[in-house]
């Protein structure tokens, strides 16, 4: 098969799970910034396609699996069907993008837990990091760097940190309220587009490594 034939898929990864949260709004604006680039800038030779993965709608507890991860290499090992269900979902897919919001300087527990659910579903594979929060979410950034490399998976070596604009952005993103990032003639993020696409073109350059 050639690089031509493969249809790259790849998930977009809500990495909030709290109540009430903004997360799916700043996931769809990351994926649709994408989406737009691609439109016009189609990878040569590159069939790519972006898909949603939420995981608050797996509903993963608190780690609860027996085995390592790690040990695990055939999914009916697992001993929960839960953790069949979200080893399906990432083993279908080829890269991610980690869409995190910024908790006390690290990244969110329920994110972190989904992710220490798998191991080899995620390692080899490209993934990014775009953090959001009200200085842009660096430290959670540097931190999801860290993990990703101990899954041993491949990252552009640069983040994307999207700082909330104003107060009341800011104030909105606390109750969950509507961010109007899609809105038309919305200026909010318009620099952080380009920052997302730049390290989304580094991260392509991996999908052929």
């Amino acid at each position: 098969m050639t690089l031509a034939d493969k249809a790259f898929k790849v998930g977009i990864i809500c990495g909030s799970t709290r109540s009430p949260r903004v997360g799916p709004q700043v996931t769809d604006f990351v994926q649709k910034a994408i989406e737009s680039h691609l439109a016009s800038h189609p990878p040569d030779g590159l069939s790519i396609t972006l898909e949603p993965v939420d995981i608050a709608a797996f509903n993963l507890p608190l780690f609860d699996e027996p085995g390592i991860p790690q040990a695990i290499t055939d999914p009916s090992d697992y001993a929960h069907q839960h953790t069949r269900d979200w080893s399906a979902r990432i083993a279908s897919l080829d890269a991610f993008v980690f869409v995190t919001p910024q908790y006390n300087w690290g990244i969110p527990a329920g994110l972190k837990n989904a992710i220490d659910f798998l191991f080899n579903e995620w390692t080899r594979k490209p993934g990014m990091v775009v953090s959001y929060g009200g200085h842009g979410g660096g430290k959670a950034a540097e931190a999801l760097a860290v993990v990703l490399q101990g899954l041993k998976m491949r990252t552009p070596g640069t983040t994307v940190n999207l700082s909330f604009p104003d107060r009341g952005f800011t104030g909105k993103c606390f109750v969950g309220g509507d961010l109007g990032l899609q809105e038309e003639g919305s200026v909010v993020w318009a620099k952080e587009k380009d920052d997302i696409i730049a390290v989304w073109e580094d991260m392509v350059k991996l999908f052929t490594g």
